[in-house]
């Protein structure tokens, strides 16, 4: 099992318009993870209960998500991003809605939780408007997260088509691009769409966030069995080891 951190917006305005984090780009892949046998914990920018944005859509994954006592109990209380430790997590999902654009950007706190999962070589992931949270991440090399790598986010064709490109403080793709980042987008605007650039996988819309989740427990499972193998290795080095210390001592009694 390992564990896996959703953080979430804690802004539940963006000009004057009510906002929050998606309620199925939470849901969805809470649910593949907890299917997968993963723990999960939730986080937010500035702790407590993070809002949900009004116009969420709900069905029954959104319906298991809510009725959950073990996740509302967490979302109660959601741990604050500033002392959250990246060594506790083997993968950080940063969770999208229109919230993540007014407070996941310019924190101090999200851009080293992040460079710390990455570069100890766990899992970030993103999806629709998540992907603001890998924005000004610098890792030690000096390089950007997103440089040269492809990602997959709201586009700024899905923001006209929503009517918010006035409205979002930034178009969130044009930002990526900007920073060096290879958008990849489906064919067709609100389409699935998932980018798996080694450990970084992004999802381009709500539809994505089931997808993005499922990439993560892949790469897990790859984590899970590479550690198993050296676990095995090392257990069969020690018992080589033992079994030529009893050997030496069988000799040496025997002379």
């Amino acid at each position: 099992m390992k564990k896996v951190l959703l953080v979430l917006t804690s802004a539940d305005d963006m000009s004057g318009r009510p906002t929050g984090y998606t309620l199925s780009e939470a849901a969805d892949p809470w649910k593949v993870f907890r299917d997968a046998g993963h723990a999960v914990d939730f986080a937010s920018i500035k702790g407590g209960t993070p809002p949900i944005d009004p116009n969420s859509e709900r069905d029954e994954i959104t319906e298991l998500y809510e009725n959950d006592a073990t996740v509302q109990a967490g979302l109660r209380n959601t741990a604050k991003v500033e002392f959250v430790e990246a060594d506790q997590y083997d993968a950080i999902y940063l969770v999208g809605g229109h919230g993540t654009m007014v407070d996941f950007r310019g924190n101090p706190h999200l851009p080293r939780l992040v460079r710390e999962v990455f570069e100890t070589g766990g899992v970030v992931s993103a999806v629709c408007h998540g992907p603001s949270g890998l924005l000004d991440v610098e890792l030690t090399n000096g390089l950007r997260i997103v440089e040269g790598r492809k990602i997959a986010a709201f586009t700024d064709s899905e923001e006209a088509a929503v009517g918010l490109s006035d409205t979002v403080p930034f178009l969130l793709s044009s930002e990526l691009e900007a920073q060096g980042a290879e958008l990849v987008a489906a064919r067709e605007d609100f389409e699935e769409f998932v980018s798996v650039d080694g450990n970084l996988v992004t999802g381009q819309n709500p539809a994505s966030a089931a997808g993005v989740a499922k990439e993560v427990v892949k790469i897990l499972t790859t984590l899970v069995r590479a550690e198993k193998a050296e676990q095995a290795e090392a257990a069969e080095e020690l018992r080589a080891e033992k079994d030529a210390e009893k050997a030496q001592d069988e000799d040496s009694s025997g002379a």
